[in-house]
């Protein structure tokens, strides 16, 4: 494999990454209009929410970190060549 060729492919990687991570904070955006959603209609001081609300929450905000470093790591090694 040529350096142009590892060039190339960690380039797509580094688009993937950034294509995952915009799809993850959509995510995250809709589950925040869907709290906004369940809230609204409830109307009380203290609503009801699934508790597995909370989970998608913990769990997209790992994996926007998780991206994040792997997108620090790819580019780092791509700037490194």
């Amino acid at each position: 494999m040529t350096l142009a060729e590892l060039h190339q492919l960690l380039t797509v990687a580094v688009t993937g990454l950034a294509d995952a991570r915009a799809h993850s904070e959509r995510a995250t955006s809709l589950l925040g209009e869907a709290r906004q959603a369940l809230v609204d209609a409830q109307a009380k001081a203290d609503p009801w929410l699934p508790s597995q609300y909370a989970q998608a929450g913990e769990g997209l905000d790992q994996l926007l970190v998780r991206l994040s470093a792997a997108e620090d790591l790819v580019s780092g090694y791509r700037s490194r060549l």
